[in-house]
């Protein structure tokens, strides 16, 4: 124990003190770190974060997406193609337009990769009760990522990839 105890107060005499971030050249590498990802919280407690580019014009993009329990989205698609790497919490998904997240979404856990092509129906969004947790998302695509709903207000009328949904599923 005395000899691991020496070696670790040597390697730290000799090693100094760490450098931070701001020690880095900003012309060669740009960071982000936990405490300054810009996040905006919404009226309902879920918070949004861009760390590159502008999902709302053309060009790659990098968000963050942090979801209470209890939020859920209507059926909708995207325009183009989102990647998704969930970074903690479950999230729960369904394809289709039929909306019962209580009974028909699957989980999708911390670790877990998830494509949601393009023009394809889905919905999502994260369950209450014992348990439940925020869930964190990383989301990467080509913008402008927009959203279409299929349902409410703002639903897509005519032909498209709702009408076309819901004549496969025979509604």
């Amino acid at each position: 124990m005395k000899i691991v105890l020496a070696a670790a107060a040597a390697a730290a005499a000799v090693s100094g003190p760490v450098p931070g971030i701001a020690d880095l050249n900003p012309e060669a590498l740009k960071a982000l770190i936990p405490e300054t990802i810009p996040w905006r919280t919404t009226p309902s407690g879920n918070a949004f974060a861009t760390l590159y580019g502008d999902q709302n014009k053309p060009g790659f993009y990098v968000v963050m997406n942090k979801f209470v329990p209890g939020t859920w989205d209507q059926p909708h698609y995207h325009a183009n193609n989102r990647y998704i790497y969930i970074l903690s919490g479950t999230w729960w998904v369904d394809t289709g337009t039929t909306y019962d997240p209580a009974g028909r979404t699957v989980p999708i856990k911390a670790g877990s990769f998830v494509l949601h092509p393009a023009r394809q129906i889905h919905y999502d969004g994260v369950r209450t009760g014992p348990g439940a947790e925020p869930v964190v998302m990383m989301v990467f695509g080509e913008g402008p990522g927009a959203r279409i709903e299929c349902m409410g207000e703002k639903a897509e009328t005519g032909p498209g990839p709702c009408a076309d949904t819901r004549a496969k599923e025979g509604k």
